[in-house]
């Protein structure tokens, strides 16, 4: 039987660092090079033939990337979607804004262009007549505006939206996975780091395991952010969030000092449409 053709993919990214902790460098690499970037197999069935990264500091590796393995660098998203040519030429899309130079907001949170590149990708769709799923490298912007209009987007142009990191299928210490139609009324996450580049993570980390619960997720009816004095309060008046919360520091390989002592502390509290509630502590 003769393997499929592979399916060509266009790697949109605002910048490749040669640094492991490259998020393009880590998820376009397994295209180019093989899951172990070693050029040998195993690789993806799909293949990378066209890159375009919206800043090229002296570090960014695209460049050498493309001499290397002879996938074209684009000037434009637009050209690295239709390679050059006035028709759509690729069957799906990465887009990886993670890592550059930015500026942050008031709310420290790194103003990433993953809306202004979504777009630019969106107008590639309208000009050739024709639209392919897109994936987006973690959390779809700092903007709730902008988020919601990259997924209204996704619907008017009529093309699959997904997005999410590689969090749910890390290693696990130890190895463990919620069951499918196991039930479950509560769930906590204790993790560091700062929150608008961990935040995200953190939500993954709890949602991989309990979305197998019977029935699904089917929903979020409300999110609430603590910090300061109200975390410690909630989770002194909370037993369910108290146990959790000393489990899972429990579980850290790291000597914890006491949390209440962190300034910068954050809590999510979310409610889900069947009753679970989740506390995710930075």
């Amino acid at each position: 039987m003769n393997r499929e053709e592979p399916k060509k993919i266009a790697a949109i990214s605002t910048v490749i660092w040669k640094d492991k902790a490259s998020h393009a460098r880590t998820i376009v690499g397994k295209y180019l090079f093989g899951f172990n970037e070693d050029g040998q197999e195993p690789r993806p069935r799909s293949e990378v033939v066209s890159l375009y990264t919206h800043q090229t500091p002296d570090d960014d590796i695209s460049c050498d990337w493309g001499r290397q393995t002879g996938v074209p660098v684009f000037r434009t998203v637009h050209e690295a979607l239709t390679l050059g040519t006035e028709d759509l030429a690729v069957d799906g899309v990465l887009l990886v804004a993670e890592h550059g130079d930015y500026e942050f907001n008031d709310k420290e949170q790194k103003l990433y262009p993953r809306f202004e590149l979504f777009l630019q990708i969106a107008d590639s769709f309208r000009r050739t007549g024709r639209s392919v799923p897109v994936f987006n490298d973690k959390h779809l912007s700092y903007s709730w505006v902008n988020a919601r209009r990259m997924y209204d987007l996704s619907k008017e142009l009529d093309f699959e939206f997904m997005a999410g990191s590689s969090i749910p299928v890390n290693y696990r210490a130890p190895e463990i996975e919620f069951p499918w139609g196991g039930r479950t009324r509560h769930g906590v996450v204790v993790a560091p780091g700062p929150i608008d580049s961990y935040g995200f993570h953190m939500l993954e980390t709890v949602q991989c395991l309990i979305e197998r619960r019977t029935g699904g997720e089917i929903g979020v009816e409300a999110v609430q952010c603590l910090e300061g004095e109200e975390i410690w309060r909630f989770l002194d008046s909370t037993p369910w969030a108290q146990k959790l919360f000393d489990a899972a520091l429990a579980r850290s390989e790291v000597p914890q000092e006491d949390p209440r002592g962190d300034d910068r502390a954050a809590l999510f509290r979310v409610w889900h449409c069947d009753g679970v509630e989740t506390a995710i502590f930075r």
